[in-house]
């Protein structure tokens, strides 16, 4: 089968001030496909080979953030984070996908790996496409060089941050770089992938505004300073499992520590109060790096966020028990307002009939926020916060033997919020200023991030999967763990296997 999922209208669109004005007019309308790597090449019979406008150029932008956001606008992009200690789902009902990462038992069946496959490699064909329809207006005299790089970088940006994200899940995987992929392509090596996304994510960062003209806070559409962001977290990962390379912890403490110094010209901050962020009046922010923003109203709710609200919540509250906190994280997790923030603590979850587990705040939102009846909500995505920026800047300072006063600062900035302090005056009672900084940050990164489908990806790097989750059913009530785990704790199953389809569709894939 031959078919790709292909852009074949964007509604012509103007500039707007808003960015999330942008997320109400673009709508692509796509076909539904399976073989985003072997692709039917007569579908790219229509579109010329060059735009002849920067508004044309714009217009496949808006058409790539479409895909992006049909890409992670559901849990499947995120699925891999149920095998963190942190998260669980239902024990039966029709998570078998989600249980198999919570368990540790993934085959190349899952259909969440399937369609996560497929989701991102469409984007970056899409991408492929405006990046190649781009050369022809390099050098033109009538088009403005700097709004075209700008926009070139946003491409080579979204790229980066896509074959990240599926880099995160398999490890090796293809390298498509053209708008006609080779549909026998195998997997590069990990040096090869790491490398692509550094060059990418670096590309960006020549390209990129300080501040992206004319939207709202949190990056809607990346600048220079989400782009360096991105390459600190990319850093972190290449010094760690499975690549290893400890010479990139300095990479990364350097490179976050750029973002920290430059912060003001970038937009970034810590918000006050951790509990805004869960809210629809917080989906815009200053402490979001790269925002993916979500419309409910737009045709057929394609473009709303399905993964909060309903999606959280047990059946007795008339949710779909998708999105669950695990018992033992949520019994260790310090008391103070940051817990108050990550979790509906006014709900007796213990009480519950469909299944006995706590409920993240950070799924539901508060209280009243979001109707508990929907699933589809104009809650953003934030890829990544200024808080791990943050965090990330004090554990690579500790792994890489180079502690500063700046890096015990950066710690102590999101313990002092987390106490419900303000992050910036510095407090003895929660301050910290001797010990394991690497360690100290690790652990603080636990709590911070709880929920937002980043633990997993942290013990993965650091080796710690056997050392967490080998306790994580240890609760200390009566209440049992709802999947234990069944499957191998050991580095050789941490990376999840390419998805069987894609691999009868191109044998390569299995090499």
């Amino acid at each position: 089968m031959k078919n790709m999922k292909t852009i074949k209208k964007i509604k012509n669109i103007k500039s707007s001030s808003h960015f999330a004005l942008f997320f109400l007019c673009v709508v692509s309308l796509i076909i539904h496909g399976c073989a985003d790597l072997d692709p039917d090449l007569g579908e790219f019979d229509t579109p010329p080979e060059s735009f002849a406008s920067l508004e044309d150029m714009d217009k496949g932008i808006g058409g790539v953030y479409s895909q992006v956001t049909l890409a992670a606008r559901m849990t499947t992009f995120y699925a891999p984070a149920w095998a963190g200690d942190d998260m669980t789902t239902h024990r039966a009902l029709n998570k078998a996908d989600f249980r198999e990462f919570d368990q540790r038992t993934v085959l190349s069946t899952n259909n969440r790996l399937l369609r996560n496959w497929n989701a991102i490699f469409d984007a970056v064909n899409a991408i492929n496409g405006v990046l190649e329809r781009s050369e022809g207006l390099v050098g033109l005299d009538n088009i403005d060089q700097d709004i075209l790089q700008r926009q070139i970088g946003e491409a080579y940006f979204l790229r980066g941050v896509l074959f990240y994200q599926l880099a995160r899940v398999h490890g090796r995987i293809p390298l498509p770089l053209t708008k006609f992929p080779d549909p026998d392509i195998s997997r590069s090596s990990l040096t090869e992938v790491y490398g692509q996304i550094e060059s990418d994510l670096q590309a960006a960062v020549e390209r990129l505004p300080n501040i992206y003209p004319g939207v709202l806070p949190g990056a809607p559409r990346p600048n220079k300073g989400s782009a360096k962001a991105f390459l600190a977290r990319l850093y972190m990962d290449w010094a760690g499992f499975p690549n290893n390379d400890s010479s990139k912890y300095a990479i990364a403490a350097s490179t976050a520590k750029d973002v920290m110094d430059n912060s003001a010209s970038y937009g970034f901050g810590l918000v006050d109060d951790l509990e805004t962020l869960w809210t629809v009046a917080g989906r815009f922010n200053q402490e979001s790096l790269f925002t993916l923003a979500y419309c409910k109203g737009c045709p057929n709710n394609s473009l709303g966020n399905r993964k909060f609200s309903r999606l959280g919540l047990p059946a007795d509250l008339g949710g779909w028990n998708e999105t669950f906190a695990e018992i033992k994280f949520f019994e260790d997790f310090p008391e103070g307002p940051r817990k108050e923030a990550t979790y509906r603590t006014d709900l007796d979850w213990e009480s519950f009939n469909a299944q006995k587990s706590p409920v993240f705040k950070k799924i539901t939102g508060p209280e009243g926020d979001l109707n508990p009846g929907d699933f589809i909500t104009v809650r953003n995505d934030f890829l990544m916060r200024y808080a791990e920026i943050l965090l990330i800047y004090a554990e690579a300072s500790g792994l890489s033997g180079n502690v500063t006063p700046d890096a015990w600062e950066a710690l102590n900035m999101i313990r002092r919020r987390a106490a419900g302090l303000p992050y910036g005056t510095p407090d003895a009672s929660v301050d910290v200023t001797s010990g394991d900084i690497a360690e100290l940050a690790f652990s603080e990164s636990k709590w911070e991030f709880a929920g937002e489908y980043k633990r997993w990806f942290d013990l993965m790097r650091r080796e710690k999967v056997a050392e967490v989750l080998s306790v994580r059913d240890n609760v200390s009530g009566s209440i049992p763990e709802h999947n234990p785990i069944i499957g191998s704790l050991e580095t050789s199953n941490y990376l999840a296997p390419v998805p069987a389809d894609a691999v009868a569709r191109n044998p390569n894939l299995a090499n």
